[in-house]
């Protein structure tokens, strides 16, 4: 499909650098010949897994395979774990790591996505979603669709990839930079410290982060010195609370903030916020049509996924995907205020978990927090809370006391059927994408 060589084209200047970190400074130049692994038995169609990251082998090899029209299943050693059975879901035949091309037996049965495609003569991707509230979709994009939306130039900016290889944001981000002619700086870590560092060291522009992530650097006091480089925050995959964002935008008042909205199965969509501080935003751009029924909000996109491997379709016959995110709409604007799946029904009166989430992060102390809905013999389900406190009780006794004072302190906050009725302090996680799990 010739993408090397239109990535080439729209390149500025071929030797200057491209992906940037630790140790690490490539030009296009760099990345395009530095592929060493032999592509010679990679058939077009074939799906092919790529365990990698933002390096030059990783990211040439994701090239080439691309051009070659294979179906790329990008992996990353986090996620080594689950790789069996990704590698069985997504149907691969092929496995690349450590630079080393590895064949796989195959599946016995052809999925008919995968058969649609390959007679197409069109390469893509897989990508799976988080499995953070179930087994991980595998979901399938054609390769001219997915990278239709670089056709046209953006700004380039020296962003930092926090999101990674496997992740639809990662990929955005490198493919962003590469028809562009921006830079991607690899963090030496995803320790917040450590990446705001290097935001100062290679004079990031562009942070695209977690809600999460940005929580930890306020609980940390990352951003008492603004970085002088730092223009844009962006922040999505989770939702952000009102509170969190007030306290960025105070921490940092020369960088404008502004709410992505994306999906696995559509893509990184266009969005327009109404202000750095608030969370009402516009969902659209080339290609996309947007809905809401019931209060959930339905989108229609041209650079849709083709369809899940592992799962029902979820489109409907005109092609518009239901969320399952509950918004409130403000004319053109939309906010969004939970998950549809989410809602808690505590004896007939429904409660979203991010009400809670939100009452529990205003508190001081509490660095993270989650809710969720819990069965119940009397009121059918009841609110659960865990929480990250920013420090750690120490005794037994202190433990008592701060769930006693969370306790006290969420009850001040919350409609009675709202408030938690178990309060942990332990079993708030997060994963290698920065979010909550």
């Amino acid at each position: 499909m010739d993408l090397l060589r239109r990535i080439a084209q729209r390149s500025p200047d071929p030797y200057a650098p491209l992906l940037l970190g630790r140790d690490l400074s490539l030009s296009l130049r760099d990345v395009l010949s530095a592929s060493s692994v032999s592509l010679s038995k990679v058939r077009p169609g074939e799906v092919t897994a790529l365990v990698g990251g933002f390096d030059a082998e990783s990211v040439a090899t994701f090239l080439r395979l691309l051009d070659l029209g294979a179906i790329v299943m990008p992996l990353t050693p986090d996620t080594a774990p689950q790789h069996e059975e990704f590698l069985q879901t997504g149907q691969a035949s092929a496995v690349i790591a450590d630079g080393v091309l590895k064949r796989l037996p195959g599946p016995e049965q052809e999925h008919p996505l995968l058969a649609s495609l390959r007679e197409r003569g069109e390469g893509g991707l897989v990508l799976f979603t988080s499995g953070t509230t179930g087994r991980p979709k595998a979901i399938l994009h054609g390769a001219r669709r997915f990278l239709a939306r670089y056709d046209t130039p953006r700004p380039a900016m020296r962003t930092i990839a926090l999101l990674r290889f496997d992740h639809i944001g990662g990929l955005n981000t490198l493919l962003h930079t590469l028809f562009n002619g921006g830079v991607s700086i690899t963090p030496s870590s995803l320790a917040p410290d450590a990446v705001m560092r290097d935001v100062v060291a290679f004079s990031a522009e562009l942070l695209p982060a977690t809600p999460t992530f940005l929580r930890l650097l306020l609980m940390g006091g990352l951003l008492e010195t603004p970085p002088p480089s730092l223009k844009l925050v962006t922040y999505g995959t989770e939702r952000m609370d009102a509170g969190t964002l007030e306290r960025l935008c105070a921490a940092l008042p020369e960088v404008d903030f502004r709410q992505t909205y994306g999906m696995s199965e559509l893509g990184i969509l266009r969005i327009h916020s109404r202000a750095r501080d608030s969370l009402w935003m516009q969902v659209g751009g080339e290609g996309v049509e947007t809905r809401v029924v019931h209060g959930m909000l339905d989108i229609k996109a041209e650079n849709r996924m083709i369809g899940y491997l592992n799962a029902p379709q979820p489109f409907d016959a005109e092609g518009w995907l239901a969320t399952g995110d509950l918004v409130e709409t403000d004319g053109p604007w939309v906010r969004i205020v939970g998950r549809q799946g989410d809602v808690v029904n505590v004896g007939g009166l429904k409660v979203m978990p991010e009400e809670v989430e939100r009452a529990a992060l205003a508190l001081d102390g509490v660095l993270l927090a989650k809710a969720w809905g819990r069965p119940n013999p009397v009121t059918g389900q009841h609110v659960e809370l865990v929480c990250r406190m920013a420090v750690e009780p120490a005794t037994p006794e202190e433990r008592k006391e701060c769930l006693r004072a969370l306790r006290r302190a969420l009850a001040e906050r919350l409609p009675n059927h709202a408030v938690p009725q178990r309060i942990l302090l332990d079993g708030v996680a997060v994963n290698h994408r920065m979010k909550l799990t």
